[in-house]
Formats: structure tokens, sequence, C-alpha cells
């Protein structure tokens, strides 16, 4: 019965080992992973997603990601083509599309990535200028994908997609593009300004020449700009009076009696009065001047100018009236 007892309690023994031994060759793999089957150190097969039995001791499986990964690079610093220094970060979307490449041909895929995006980064920003890191990211995103692509592509590593996140710049550059980007909006501005007067010049000439040939345009816009202003509820309305219009009156009264006696007086006294003396020009000498001051017309001109004559007059009705008294 010993005996028994004890060839029980191996049989025992040697089932839960067994079911240990089982139990931990037992693997899940996921559906967005794969998994490559190492059989005493040789590939033996890439597994597909499921529960999968391995042997204990002698199989090693080693699980691969599929789906992509969102790799940050750190900012790196370097100088550009025009000699600016300049801080670039990016970003890196890859995915494994050969799990046997990913695990055999390389140690750490995802550090050999990174690596090798930060050293295209440092080559891209040497290579390219301050302009084009600024405004041309395309085409640097495109050369940056292709010069990580090219080695990952033989570790089963495919490189989605490239993007620059971010161009940090000096704080002195900064504001020495912010002045330039001022002082263009102004350049601009003032040839709008120009344009626009230049414009409206031209539309002023061929104005005024419309209402040239037309005169009663002149006073149809007169008219309208009073609208415009009693439109306004006002309580001072500036109206101006055209001098045309003064010149007209001027010309249709008659003159008063007494006014036309007063100007035929004043024609005679001019007719009888001596020509105004003749300024002497600025090239006579002294002694020129003084022979041209002796002529006696000259002089009598002065002696009338001291001496002036004060003469009466009477108007229509017979009555005495003040004189002017002529020069």
């Amino acid at each position: 019965m010993d005996v028994l007892y004890l060839l029980i309690g191996w049989l025992a023994a040697i089932v839960v080992i067994a079911g240990i031994a089982l139990a931990s060759g037992v693997r899940v793999i996921a559906q967005y992973e794969r998994g490559v089957l190492l059989r005493l150190g040789r590939v033996r097969a890439v597994k597909e997603p499921g529960m999968r039995l391995l042997i204990p001791g002698v199989d090693k499986l080693q699980k691969v990601s599929m789906r992509v990964v969102t790799m940050p690079v750190p900012a790196q610093e370097g100088i550009t083509r025009d000699n600016v220094t300049v801080r670039v970060d990016a970003v890196v979307y890859f995915r494994v599309v050969d799990p046997l490449r990913a695990i055999i041909e390389v140690q750490d895929y995802l550090f050999a990535v990174a690596q090798v995006a930060q050293t295209s980064l440092r080559s891209i920003i040497g290579k390219s200028e301050l302009d084009d890191l600024l405004s041309n990211r395309e085409q640097l995103n495109k050369g940056l994908e292709m010069m990580i692509d090219n080695p990952a592509l033989s570790w089963g590593v495919h490189i989605d997609r490239v993007e620059i996140k971010d161009v940090a710049l000096p704080d002195a550059l900064k504001r020495s593009m912010s002045r330039q980007a001022e002082a263009e909006r102004e350049r601009r501005a003032r040839i709008i300004s120009a344009e626009g007067e230049l414009q409206a010049s031209t539309k002023l000439a061929e104005a005024a020449a419309n209402m040239a040939k037309a005169p009663a345009a002149l006073q149809l816009r007169f008219l309208e700009t009073v609208v415009q202003v009693a439109a306004e509820k006002n309580s001072t309305l500036v109206l101006p009076f055209p001098v045309e219009l003064l010149r007209f009156l001027e010309r249709s009264t008659p003159a008063q009696p007494v006014e036309v006696e007063q100007e035929q007086e004043q024609e005679q006294q001019q007719q009888q009065l001596p020509a105004p003396p003749v300024a002497a020009p600025a090239a006579l000498g002294p002694a020129e001047l003084m022979a041209l001051l002796g002529r006696p017309g000259v002089q009598e001109a002065l002696a009338a100018l001291e001496h002036p004559v004060a003469q009466a007059k009477t108007n229509a009705s017979g009555e005495p009236v003040a004189g002017k008294e002529s020069a």
C-alpha cells in the first residue's frame, strides 16, 4: 500500500508540473501584433494573432506591434545655409511592415528610427535657408521623409509621414523680421493710397471737363451738395455765393447820376496829372539815378504829390459835395 501511495504521489506531482509547463508555454498574440517564433535560437515562423502554444525552455516568442508609431523628435539646434541659428523639432509617423526584419536586422528599431530622425533633421537644417524653413515646409517634410525612409526600409519599417512642428528663432531675428514686415505693409499702403489719388485726380479732371462743357451741371452739383448738407439736420447752413453772379449783377445794374459824375471827374483828374515817375531799375548807378530824378517831368510829378488840390463838386440837385483828393 505504501508503494501504491508513493506512485500516486509521483503521478500527481508529474501532472502538476506538466500543467504548469503547459500554462507557461501558452502565449496570446493580439490582433495588432505579430509574433516571431525562435526555437533554439533559430527563426521558425511568424505567428498570426491568436493563442499559441510554445515548448517551454525551447521556444521563444517576440511580439512586434504593427500599429503606427508616433515618435516626437527632440528639438535640434543648427545653422541654416544663410548663417541663422535655429532650433527645429519634428514628429515621425511610422509602422512595421516586416516583423521578421524588425527583430533580426536591428537590435531596437524604435531607438534606431529616433536616431536617424535626429541626424536627418540636422542635415535638413544645414541644407535649407531660413525662408524655406518658415514657408516651404512641405518640400522639407518630403525630403526629411526620404532621408529617414531609406535606411528604415532595410529594418522592415516604413515611414508614413514626417512633419516639422516648430522653428524657434532668436529674439533679435524676430524683431528684425517684424520691422521688415511692418515696412513692407507701410510701402504697400502708400502705393495703394497713391494709386487712389491718381485715379481720383483723373476722374476729377474728367468731371471738370464735362462741367465746363455744360455750366448747368455745376449748378446741379451745387444744389445736390446743399441737399446732402441739409439732410444732417444742422442748425446752420452755409451756402457759397458764386462770384460770377456778382459780376453779372454789376454789369446789369445801371450807375446812379452822382456816381457817374464822380467817375467822370476822377477820369479828368487822372488825365491832368503827369505820368508817374518810372522806377529806376536795379542796374542803374548813382549818377544815372540822379540824372533821372532831375528831369522836369519827374520834378513836377513829385511836386503834385506833395501839394494835393482839393476840388469841390456838386451833385445833380446843385448841392455841394465833398470832393476826393487826387494824388
